[in-house]
């Protein structure tokens, strides 16, 4: 078993903090030992904000209830016009007594979490990503010299970095990470670096960049950055367990019953029933639509899931063509 760790996400009012109450339920149904402690951090009302971010009351007392804490955390840098810099930010407010564990709401807990043999000394990140980012253009830098640009800004070797095992000019060569979730002993020590990093690379970022579209994917490509510099990255967590066996981050609800594992749409319809849990996420009409009144089964049904589209875009375009689309 790893040794004790927090859990940490980030909610807010809308879509997040119902995906929040899924987890949660799903954490403590398929992790009841887990001993850490569950840290939900909330932006709070203000500048960067064009309304209130905050949770609404009934979802709050439903995390409460079951074992959640709710941490406040005031936006600097991030906010309505980057939500994903939550997830930095949110971690200068994460107790530092334990490690952590950082995972997105949109995410289900499958089995004991503890059984995940984390090195919070060599941190890692999802391996579960497609080549979003960099898009190459015909005459610019390639692969190499586009992130090589970026180590070179932050005084960081390469080469150690990659995975050798692919070929020069291949994108999976080059560390490129789903920030869907990532871990280290030090929550302040990592966002600090983490929100460096991609400052550095929203405010000044190489000549090599200059073609490359950063937005929404800024925390992805600091990400690798962050890990590396603590020396974790490629290898640091074995393959198949978050993002497999004992987590899945699903992302949207079309796509989990699009192309999830049935044991993964057991997880989300068992951990949805109990009525307490029901009445809340009924105000939200993905959850509504999609688990309660068997709309996910109809897109289930539109794919062979032993013979997905190759890449996520064809399988949204086909849930969308059929009108099933939500989030």
């Amino acid at each position: 078993m790893s040794e004790v760790f927090n859990i940490v996400i980030v909610a807010q009012a809308g879509r997040l903090e119902y995906e929040a109450l899924v987890f949660a339920a799903s954490l403590r149904a398929k992790s009841p030992k887990f001993k850490g402690r569950l840290l939900v951090c909330e932006p709070q009302p203000g500048p960067k904000w064009n309304s209130d971010p905050r949770m609404g009351s009934e979802v709050r007392e439903a995390l409460e209830s079951m074992g959640a804490e709710i941490l406040p955390f005031a936006n600097e840098h991030f906010g309505q016009d980057y939500p994903n810099g939550n997830k930095i930010e949110c971690l200068k407010v994460v107790p530092t007594d334990r490690p952590f564990v950082f995972f997105d709401t949109d995410t289900l807990v499958l089995d004991d979490i503890r059984k995940v043999p984390f090195d919070f000394d060599r941190p890692a990140a999802s391996m579960r990503r497609e080549s979003t980012w960099p898009q190459i253009e015909l005459y610019g830098p390639g692969y190499h010299a586009t992130w090589e640009s970026l180590y070179r800004q932050f005084g960081l070797e390469m080469d150690s970095a990659l995975d050798k095992s692919w070929p020069e000019e291949f994108w999976r060569r080059y560390p490129y990470f789903n920030a869907g979730f990532f871990y280290h002993r030090d929550a302040a020590a990592f966002g600090a670096r983490y929100l460096e990093i991609a400052l550095g690379i929203r405010d000044t970022r190489p000549a090599e960049l200059v073609c490359q579209e950063i937005w929404p994917w800024l925390d992805q490509i600091a990400l690798p950055l962050v890990l590396h510099s603590f020396g974790g990255g490629f290898g640091a967590l074995e393959d198949g367990w978050l993002d497999g066996r004992t987590t899945c981050h699903y992302r949207v609800l079309p796509l989990l019953y699009a192309r999830e594992s049935e044991a993964v749409i057991s997880v989300i319809e068992e951990v949805t029933a109990p009525n307490k849990i029901k009445k809340i996420l009924k105000n939200y009409d993905p959850i509504k639509r999609m688990v309660y009144q068997g709309r996910g089964k109809k897109v289930r049904a539109l794919f062979d899931q032993n013979d997905l589209p190759r890449k996520e875009q064809g399988i949204r375009n086909r849930i969308k063509k059929e009108g099933f689309w939500m989030r």
